[in-house]
């Protein structure tokens, strides 16, 4: 979702809002004059419903108020989220996804292996889908740093760009059991072009939510 969008269309909505409102309630008040100048002394207007009127007037005023604050907040969490990114530049993030870059020869992850583990296989695969490394991974359970050094299982290096990393682990019983990989690169740039700010990782645009980390 485009942020700065959201907040410039309900900033002009509500300007259109105050505007019309304010342009009705001053023709009510003339017809309430009127009707009051010319009313009948022996059958009055109901002023109940003149007070329900004016009410209702007052409740549309506080929620255009009530717009008008949201969209006033929604700016300064822009704000803070561009002065948050800011503070990433320059540092090895680590991503939710498992994809990484092949960049300068390297590309690396992070990738878990839970406890019981008895094999661990690392899968390699480009944009495509095409598995092109296939190798052993670390059977020891916690976190591990792996660096792929482009080359693929002929031993001819791979063009630059996004690929995956997938992690096969199986218990003593030949049972599947459940790794988790991260994609690492280095924090280039930001682009706050859209509103949210987005990560320059390798060649990849990544979202803040997708931040689970950093690499020391």
């Amino acid at each position: 979702m485009d942020v700065s969008s959201v907040i410039g269309n309900s900033s002009s909505q509500t300007t259109q809002a105050r505007q019309s409102l304010s342009g009705n309630f001053d023709t009510f008040l003339k017809l309430l004059t009127t009707q009051l100048q010319n009313q009948d002394p022996l059958e009055p207007l109901d002023s109940t419903k003149f007070t329900e009127q004016l009410v209702s007037y007052s409740q549309v005023e506080q929620q255009i108020n009530t717009n008008s604050s949201l969209a006033a907040l929604l700016a300064v969490s822009t704000t803070a989220l561009g002065a948050n990114a800011v503070s990433y530049l320059g540092k090895t993030a680590l991503t939710s996804d498992s994809t990484s870059t092949l960049q300068g020869g390297a590309a690396e992850w992070r990738y878990n292996v839970p406890q019981g583990a008895a094999s661990v296989q690392l899968s390699i695969t480009d944009a495509n889908g095409n598995v092109v490394r296939t190798l052993a991974g670390d059977e020891t359970s916690g976190a591990h740093d792996f660096t792929w050094d482009g080359n693929n299982n002929g031993g001819t290096p791979m063009p630059e760009g996004a690929y995956r990393l997938t992690v096969s682990a199986k218990d003593p019983n030949g049972e599947a059991i459940s790794a988790s990989v991260s994609g690492v690169g280095l924090v280039k740039e930001i682009d706050m072009s859209g509103g949210e700010p987005l990560l320059t990782i390798g060649n990849r645009l990544v979202g803040l939510t997708n931040i689970i980390g950093f690499k020391n």
